[in-house]
């Protein structure tokens, strides 16, 4: 593995004895690298070193009067840097899909097989400390073996209730606690910058050093990648949700846009450029022109991925009814393949049409369910689905018996889904909140505060003297398009690419166009408002 190399040559720069936390441990297990913890913590220190150095030697190339600047600047990167590699494991393991689990207990189950034991004992205890209600469920479950018949199925019911209360338990924590931390990223990340901003005339005023160096790194480089840390560190204590089908733009069900992406984010990209420039100072320019071409790029790219998302999302929904359905046939003893037949048609939409055109390749060309139901892309992309399905699947193979434990699963789905939605449900505010900051309020009131501050005649910073300062705090900004969006995606779906890319998209577009606007009117406000003041530029 090259990263793990990668990995121990940062650590070797590192001569300090760590020692890795909880929570870095575990991730680091349950993604499966092939170092140890306390290497990853030695080379997060190492990276900040080598981040340190390069930028404490670019800084002997500035002016003497910017190096001091540039200097705080490499620290600070080089600390959010050292977090950053500390932080990405258990963001990483919070955003693992599918599969991580079960190739787990499939290791403990081959060391446990040659004692005569299951090895559920040892695997609960490996993953009790990320989920304690899993290892109580399968305490209840080895006890169930040793439990008389006619109590056994109560034991198992008790070990099911366990674990779905305790997601229940896990997920509401969650949504009740990230309140807080999601308005500090808000106070701090918007609120403090931006009215920073509007001090710097008067700083340079009481004789503080205020340059476009060392503004440019507060606002370029510090700021924006402490942001990105804390929401790093914010998606790590993310419980592990059904994640997304994960389609790419280049799966074969989805319309290749990426000439037309090309295309339309270089015209955006054209247009921004002179709509900053016209609109704005100089050092507009290009930032508005990065914020549109990129926002509308990503758009037209990832616009059709969202369309196949919606239609195995209306699947998803129907799912639990189908199996529902599907249960009760196969255990009246009818088929599971007429069974499939019937049920769809009694359902509409995008999982009725998967389960009839399934019945009518097994009419038609002869397959078998397995092959009609698992062997077509991309609805079964998604793991709800595909584990629903594998369930029919098996129901045909084990016959009538199957029938409750299909009904079993619907029900066990239904509940997950219904976790799912209340929890979704509590974090809408909070998501609704970083979505609009990012697009709208952020770059509005940042727009506005620069336009007061270029408006400013007094001082040692006035006028065409800080002409630079809009284009690096609408730098700024579009990190904040870039940031907020991620998260509060990430909060509720998981970092998936296409979900994260198409968001990140329309909230870069409407950022740099929101922050033209108001630039534009605050300065004429303030134009306007000063007796006798002529224009700005």
């Amino acid at each position: 593995m090259r990263a793990a190399s990668v990995l121990r040559a940062f650590g070797w720069l590192s001569p300090a004895s760590v020692t890795a936390s909880e929570d870095l441990e575990r991730a680091v297990a349950f993604l499966g690298w092939p170092v140890e913890p306390e290497t990853v913590h030695r080379a997060s220190y190492g990276v900040g070193l080598c981040v340190v150095g390069l930028g404490a030697a670019a800084a002997g190339f500035l002016p003497p009067r910017y190096r001091v600047s540039a200097a705080l600047g490499a620290v600070a990167c080089g600390a959010l840097a050292a977090h950053a590699v500390r932080a990405y494991p258990p963001a990483a393991a919070a955003s693992a899909g599918r599969g991580r689990l079960a190739a787990s207990l499939r290791r403990h189950h081959e060391r446990a097989r040659h004692a005569g034991r299951s090895g559920l004992a040892a695997f609960g205890e490996t993953w009790g400390g990320w989920f304690p209600a899993l290892e109580r469920a399968l305490e209840l479950v080895i006890a169930a073996g040793s439990t008389p018949a006619e109590r056994r199925d109560g034991v198992l019911d008790d070990a099911l209730a366990t674990v779905l209360d305790g997601t229940s338990d896990e997920v509401q924590s969650f949504a009740a606690t990230v309140r807080g931390p999601a308005t500090a990223v808000y106070a701090f990340g918007v609120l403090l910058p931006t009215a920073l901003v509007a001090l710097l005339p008067a700083a340079a005023t009481a004789g503080i050093s205020v340059s476009p160096v060392s503004v440019g790194i507060v606002y370029g480089v510090v700021l924006p990648g402490g942001l990105a840390v804390a929401c790093v560190r914010l998606l790590a204590r993310r419980p592990v949700a059904f994640p997304p089908p994960g389609l790419g733009p280049d799966h074969r069900s989805v319309a290749d846009r990426r000439r037309s992406s090309l295309l339309v984010g270089g015209a955006a990209t054209a247009l921004g450029w002179w709509a900053g420039g016209a609109l704005g100072t100089t050092g507009m320019a290009p930032t508005t022109a990065v914020g549109a071409g990129a926002g509308a790029a990503l758009i037209v790219r990832y616009r059709p991925v969202l369309g196949v998302y919606d239609r195995i999302e209306a699947a998803e929904a129907t799912l639990p009814e189908a199996l529902s359905l599907i249960g009760r046939h196969v255990s009246e003893g009818v088929g599971a393949e007429r069974a499939v037949a019937e049920t769809a048609g009694s359902l509409d939409g995008p999982l009725s049409d998967l389960l009839e055109a399934a019945s009518r390749r097994q009419r038609r060309l002869g397959e078998g369910l397995r092959e009609a139901l698992l062997g077509h892309e991309p609805t079964v992309r998604s793991p709800r689905l595909r584990d629903g399905l594998e369930a029919v699947v098996r129901a045909a193979e084990d016959g009538r018996p199957a029938g409750e434990a299909l009904l079993a699963f619907a029900e066990h789905l239904d509940a997950l889904e219904n976790i799912e939605r209340e929890a979704r449900h509590q974090l809408a505010y909070v998501c609704r909140t970083l979505h609009s900051t990012g697009a709208a309020f952020a770059p509005l009131v940042a727009g506005t505060t620069v336009a007061l501050a270029e408006g400013v005649e007094t001082g040692a910073l006035a006028g065409e003297e800080i002409a630079w300062l809009g284009g690096i705090v609408e730098w700024y900004v579009l990190a904040l398009a870039v940031v907020l969006p991620a998260l509060a995606t990430g909060l509720t779906r998981g970092l998936d690419r296409a979900l994260v890319g198409y968001r990140v998209g329309r909230s870069l577009i409407a950022a740099s166009g929101v922050f033209l606007c108001s630039y534009l009117l605050g300065g004429r406000r303030s134009t306007r408002g000063t007796p006798g003041s002529g224009s700005r530029r």
